[in-house]
């Protein structure tokens, strides 16, 4: 069995917008991927309002989400405590509640791989000090 992918906001934007840079990267990820991608609430609400102009983004990414391509893993009201820790702790960065939200996925999915674009998860630690698995194009 495949270890579990996060996915971040940036990949999902740049899966729906093929003018973005990412785009052709982020294509050749997911054809080695396998569904379901674990993300959360806020990634989903982040890639939502980014792709609002790109024509039919809105409804694909809920479509992912019914088709059970994203499985959102994680409720934030449930996990506030340990997200608030985390944002404390990275305060200087700062880290999005999104960020936040991968990285305890990545803590409750031990052998998870996160997919982004976002450098500031080389930054980022679970469980406090270890190293994040991370699919990236740099």
């Amino acid at each position: 069995m495949n270890p579990p992918v996060v996915v971040d906001t940036g990949p999902l934007v740049a899966l729906l917008n093929q003018s973005d840079h990412a785009h052709a990267w982020v294509m050749q990820q997911m054809a080695d991927l396998r569904p379901p991608l674990i993300t959360c609430e806020a990634v989903l609400a982040e890639a939502t309002y980014l792709t609002r102009q790109v024509p039919g983004a809105r409804i694909a990414l809920m479509e992912m989400v019914g088709e059970g391509f994203l499985n959102l893993g994680l409720a934030v009201a449930d996990q506030h405590a340990a997200l608030l820790t985390m944002m404390r702790r990275y305060a200087d960065v700062p880290m999005s509640l999104a960020d936040a939200c991968l990285v305890r996925l990545a803590e409750l999915n031990p052998k998870s791989t996160v997919l982004t674009l976002d450098r500031d998860f080389v930054v980022y630690r679970k469980n406090s000090r270890q190293v994040i698995e991370l699919l990236c194009p740099w």
